[in-house]
């Protein structure tokens, strides 16, 4: 049986630029090219878990823009179910301007349409949510929506997988509520506070699990990620090799196969091993949604499995 999962979060058209390298401050360069694709945290997520083979519906909203039709309809191509994803009138969709140096990127994020995900929106969409086996979120919607939607995820006894993206304070009271957080390495420090520097990625982990979070997943890039539970010891799960073309969407793609493998009844740390895999292939392609893999693709992968050394 497939599992039902159900995204909360953005919707954004990404504008992708490429350069041999970032401006210095002040300064103009001549890009490379411009290339555009759909995007959104939310979005490339619900992607991930979808061509993994997951029942996605997705909970967020459009502008009434020329890209707000189009970012439901490449979606609705990838069977993920948008009848949840509002329109707003008067309103643009979310843009976010990717400048990507060689491998590297920089992102900056314009909300738009996205800050209207309310609480009204988690309402109306009750139903899905009782039905889900997972919920999984990020922050690129409003906080108070995401606060709404993690707290009637655990009215009904769902497991909700937050993704702290961007990164900002989060209340215990939310933490307490969430079962599993994966921020980045920069998300981490960010979460655990700036003037704790020095800390190690086990003492910053055990600073969230101490305010309530249950697991805590931590991705790191070319190194792979970790993980710890409370009272658990730190566990490491090292990168594979793989040619690196855009980053770009690659924790989205392992939030998406996380929430995918943890829905299909995997362990965690079963669950991590698959996201890793399938974050692994999405850097090896252009784009975010466009560079999510199938689950035939990561099991083809799993016949040269390759670990970086």
């Amino acid at each position: 049986m497939k599992p039902k999962i159900t995204v909360i979060g953005s919707l954004n058209m990404d504008l992708l630029v490429k350069s041999s390298r970032f401006p210095n401050r002040g300064e103009t360069i001549l890009g490379e090219s411009v290339e555009y694709f759909s995007g959104g945290k939310g979005a490339n997520q619900a992607v991930a878990a979808s061509r993994l083979g997951a029942e996605v519906t997705m909970i967020g909203a459009v502008g009434d823009d020329l890209y707000g039709d189009r970012l439901k309809e490449i979606l609705k191509k990838d069977q993920v179910d948008i009848s949840s994803i509002k329109t707003v009138g008067g309103e643009s969709s979310g843009l976010a301007i990717i400048l990507l140096e060689n491998a590297d990127n920089r992102i900056i994020v314009i909300q738009g349409a996205n800050a209207h995900c309310t609480k009204e929106d988690i309402d109306l969409n009750q139903a899905k949510i009782r039905e889900s086996d997972i919920i999984l979120i990020q922050m690129e919607v409003p906080l108070e929506t995401v606060n709404y939607a993690v707290s009637m995820a655990k009215t009904f006894n769902k497991t909700v997988i937050l993704n702290p993206a961007p990164a900002q304070e989060l209340s215990d009271d939310l933490l307490q509520k969430v079962d599993i957080i994966t921020p980045n390495d920069t998300e981490l420090r960010l979460l655990t506070n700036k003037k704790t520097e020095g800390y190690n990625f086990n003492q910053r982990i055990d600073m969230l699990l101490e305010k309530g979070v249950q697991h805590v997943v931590t991705t790191i890039g070319s190194e792979g990620s970790v993980y710890k539970a409370a009272k658990q010891e730190l566990i490491t799960f090292p990168a594979y090799q793989v040619p690196v073309v855009d980053t770009t969407g690659a924790g989205d793609c392992f939030n998406g196969a996380l929430a995918f493998a943890l829905g299909r009844g995997d362990s965690i740390t079963d669950a991590i091993k698959l996201a890793n895999k399938t974050a692994a292939l999405s850097v090896s392609k252009y784009g975010a949604q466009s560079s999510m893999p199938t689950l035939d693709d990561v099991r083809e992968f799993e016949k040269n499995l390759n670990y970086k050394k």
